[in-house]
């Protein structure tokens, strides 16, 4: 019989302070244990033996269970195996890899792409490899988290600006020309995760070439969502040449996992040689990179996905108003349901459970503090009448909470 080992004091010490983290989430009703989903991200879910309409997933197309991306996975897996044992600069790059990049970067009209393990690793490996001491980054307020660490890893100054105000980046890229930086980028997300507002790229491309910035945008909410075949921000505005970084995630709209970056083919061979993320981190496995490549051939065949999510969002959002919720700012499928104090939204988020609706709620740090919601995402693959019955479990638990 194997003796139980015996906790050091160290060890001991050590969680008793992390406990104490954890009990101020709990007074401040932000402790929340993780939901378990016992089938597939769809439209309905299993969580606990209950069958849920989902509004929690970013799988804004319903690819990841899309019979080609499927096929093409096991395709892959047979021919190439399970994994590629090694970083892409050593022996994990293999034609698959290539391939994908082509096609993403003839997708968002760039001359060139790289492959990250995820959107949150782009940010951080092409922000952080980019810009160094010398440097000015020039960022919106309300930026995601990854590219607020990917900012914290540099040496380059940064200056931030009130969310989407045009007028106020361009006080910032100002002040960034006026001290003589040698590089000045600005960055924003396309689509806010949180508000689901689209950022004013036209206007900021102009403002930043007036100051000599490049600019990079975080299309992680907007491909798939926004523009022709879901191309994303850049060219719903129609600035395709003028956007130098075109960031994304392959985990979202796409289906599978993994981030990118669409660009010149300088700044791809620039990051192969400087960006951490991608120097230390074994290549995508086979099958994740061949369906991916499948998941772009669905896009590029035609806007079916992309007319029916645009539809379903906009028959959730006028559902949502007419029974007298705050839904923010939002333009996109996503749509926060505002409840002011996390509790609250904590509260509404548990009534939608107890009435068939997964809908997460969100609180701080996520959000700022008054500013927590339970934050919705419609897909194209939802039906009339499951939208319908999660506006029914809306006005339920929302009178029952008195917020409409």
């Amino acid at each position: 019989m194997i003796a139980e080992p015996t906790t050091s004091a160290a060890v001991q010490a050590l969680d008793a302070s992390l406990n104490e983290d954890l009990e101020a989430l709990r007074r401040d009703g932000l402790f929340r244990p993780l939901r378990v989903l016992e089938s597939a991200q769809a439209p309905e879910v299993e969580i606990g033996g209950r069958a849920l309409i989902s509004l929690s997933s970013n799988n804004y197309l319903g690819l990841n269970t899309h019979p080609a991306l499927i096929e093409a996975e096991e395709r892959a897996a047979v021919e190439w195996g399970a994994g590629t044992g090694a970083v892409r600069t050593i022996a994990g790059t293999q034609t698959l890899h290539e391939e994908l990049e082509r096609r993403l970067a003839a997708f968002k009209h760039t001359e060139a792409a790289l492959t990250f393990h995820s959107g949150y690793a782009v940010n951080v490996g092409v922000i952080g490899s980019m810009l160094d001491q010398g440097d000015c980054v020039v960022s919106d307020k309300l930026n995601h988290a990854s590219i607020i660490d990917g900012i914290r890893l540099t040496k380059a100054d940064r200056i931030l600006y009130e969310h989407v105000d045009v007028d106020d980046a361009e006080r910032a890229l100002n002040e960034a020309r006026q001290k003589g930086h040698r590089r000045i980028l600005l960055v924003t997300d396309g689509v806010f995760s949180m508000d689901g507002d689209i950022t004013p790229l036209r206007d900021l491309v102009e403002r930043a070439e007036h100051y000599g910035a490049a600019v990079m945008v975080d299309d992680a909410h907007a491909t798939g969502v926004l523009g022709s075949n879901g191309r994303g921000t850049t060219d719903h505005f129609g600035l395709h040449g003028r956007v130098a970084l075109n960031i994304g995630t392959l985990s979202k709209a796409i289906g599978v996992v993994g981030g990118y970056v669409c660009s010149s083919q300088i700044v791809r061979d620039h990051l192969i040689h400087k960006s951490r993320p991608f120097l230390f981190s074994s290549s995508h496995p086979p099958a994740v990179v061949a369906a991916c490549i499948a998941a772009i051939d669905v896009l590029e065949s035609g806007q079916e996905l992309i007319d029916r999510l645009w539809e379903n969002t906009r028959h959730f959002k006028d559902g949502l108003r007419a029974l007298g919720f705050d839904i923010g700012r939002s333009e996109t499928p996503i749509t926060p349901v505002m409840c002011g104090e996390a509790p609250v939204a904590m509260q509404l988020s548990d009534l939608l459970l107890e009435r068939g609706i997964f809908a997460q709620g969100i609180g701080f740090p996520t959000v700022a503090r008054g500013q927590a919601r339970v934050r919705t995402i419609v897909t194209a693959t939802h039906t009339t009448a499951q939208l319908d019955r999660a506006l029914e479990a809306f006005a339920d638990a929302g009178r029952t909470l008195g917020l409409r």
